[in-house]
């Protein structure tokens, strides 16, 4: 057994073995899960989440590295939660983004976690949003999620993140997927990375012409902005950063930072209730109640929501 409020005093001291301990027993479901979450709770709500899309090539991982420089700069601790491919063989994370970080391995301002996907569709990992609060608890002023990158549908991140980031690249097929819905409807913030190369402008005019095609605004209203950047040599970065945090005022003046906050609790809450059930109802294979309902909707006497209802009902009651 863990030492739960020693391993979370110790995180927040920024100590890296106790940051991943943390976020370990999260990603391993631990029967010490809800001690964690619970010591947490009132530590965690100050960090700044910043999700990162886009598909591919588009060089999500160089500008996780770059935006960690730029805020590491300004005094901010940063951490970052890479979410990879799962190994077919292992479940662990396939491609390791930290080594394409290795820069800011040596930062004790820096935590950096790669985390499998495991199956879980949607470009990021199950676990996820508790790792997320590991590291707001752990004392970081902004939490960056670079997702798996795994195309048009993996638009997860738009409800776990305060700002979400899609990126693109010129010469990628982009410009066709501009008119299309999916990803590119979810970013708060556009970048067109290896801006160096041709047909930048001309996927940032597209990607423009997109959002002049999306319903109304108000003069209040975010407009997402579009940022030209080349992050391996670290340039338009410092615009990518002030875009971000002009997003974040305009989120806090509105009171949207504080409803999408709200909203991903209350996804949280959702997921692990849902979660819970699932694993109820699984327990029930071959008992005789799943069984009896099951002839009943054999014989015509019973339909499938009506037995759906009643073993619902069951495992809800049985759990009081």
């Amino acid at each position: 057994m863990v030492d739960v409020p020693t391993l979370v005093g110790q995180a927040r001291q920024g100590r890296p073995r106790a940051v991943a301990r943390l976020i370990s027993l999260v990603e391993g479901g631990s029967p010490q899960l809800r001690e964690v979450m619970a010591a947490l709770a009132p530590l965690a709500g100050h960090a700044y989440v910043v999700g990162l899309t886009g598909s591919p090539g588009v060089g999500k991982s160089t500008s996780t590295s770059a935006l960690v420089a730029a805020y590491r700069k300004a005094g901010k601790r940063v951490g970052v939660l890479a979410v990879d491919p799962s190994s077919p063989f292992s479940g662990g994370a396939l491609l390791g983004d930290r080594v394409r970080m290795s820069d800011h391995a040596s930062d004790p301002g820096v935590y950096i976690r790669s985390m499998a996907t495991r199956g879980h569709l949607g470009g990021l990992a199950r676990s996820a949003p508790q790792a997320v609060r590991v590291l707001d608890a752990a004392g970081c002023d902004v939490v960056l999620v670079e997702t798996v990158g795994v195309g048009q549908s993996e638009v997860e991140i738009a409800s776990q993140a305060d700002t979400s980031v899609v990126m693109l690249a010129p010469g990628m097929g982009d410009g066709i997927q501009a008119a299309k819905a999916g990803i590119l409807e979810i970013g708060d913030v556009y970048v067109v990375n290896k801006a160096d190369r041709d047909g930048a402008d001309a996927t940032a005019r597209e990607l423009n012409h997109m959002l002049g095609l999306g319903e109304s605004r108000g003069p209040d209203d975010w407009r997402p902005p579009i940022v030209k950047t080349v992050a391996a040599r670290g340039e338009g970065v410092d615009e990518l950063v002030g875009a971000l945090e002009k997003h974040r005022a305009w989120m806090e003046e509105h009171g949207v930072l504080a409803a999408r906050r709200t909203a991903r609790a209350a996804r949280e809450v959702e997921t692990i209730a849902v979660t819970a059930l699932r694993e109820r109802i699984a327990d029930l294979h071959g008992d005789r109640r799943l069984e009896a309902l099951a002839e009943r909707i054999v014989a015509g006497r019973l339909d499938p929501y009506g037995a759906a209802d009643e073993l619902v009902a069951g495992v809800t009651a049985g759990a009081r």
